[in-house]
């Protein structure tokens, strides 16, 4: 069990794409989405929050446009 596999590179940087409850944002934004229940959000490899969507695919397709490679995030 110790055998070794390469690892593909990649050279754009991964996008962490999770859900989060509406009622988790802040209220001037939840002012914006009155009927939405869950958002997505991405975020950079590093933590920093990049956007917020109403959509877990658009939030995929967004990431890719902006040359990061997306994940999920549970």
């Amino acid at each position: 069990m110790d055998s070794k596999f390469p690892v593909p590179a990649t050279t754009r940087p991964i996008a962490y794409v999770r859900p989060v409850d509406a009622s988790d944002l802040p209220d001037e934004i939840r002012a914006q989405l009155p009927d939405v229940k869950r958002v997505y959000a991405i975020h950079h490899e590093e933590g920093e929050q990049l956007a917020i969507v109403s959509d877990r695919t658009m939030a995929f397709v967004m990431a890719r446009q902006n040359d990061f490679d997306p994940v999920s995030v549970h």
